[in-house]
């Protein structure tokens, strides 16, 4: 059993599972910038290297106005539909 904790908030933990993964990585793959300072660069070290073990897949970016707030509904809703996975990277 795996345990997953949640910082946000430790005086209520919520239980939590794991998504099933799937066998294998295709489609598209988007990289979500939270825009803390050089997440740019983190980003495109990261679509480098995965870009050398998944040639076949896509990589979109996408970024969140600010790392201070959760992305936009608009931002979630516009990954979902397009991704088929999604990586969130931050950096300082």
């Amino acid at each position: 059993m795996t345990t997953i904790l949640d910082p946000t908030d430790e005086r209520v933990p919520v239980r939590r599972s794991l998504t099933p993964r799937p066998e294998a990585i295709t489609g598209v793959v988007g990289l979500l910038n939270i825009s803390k300072p050089r997440g740019e660069v983190l980003i495109a070290q990261l679509e480098t290297r995965l870009r050398e073990r998944l040639p076949n897949v896509e990589f979109r970016h996408y970024a969140k106005p600010t790392f201070t707030k959760p992305a936009p509904t608009d931002l979630r809703r516009k990954i979902a539909e397009e991704c088929g996975f999604v990586i969130e990277a931050l950096a300082d």
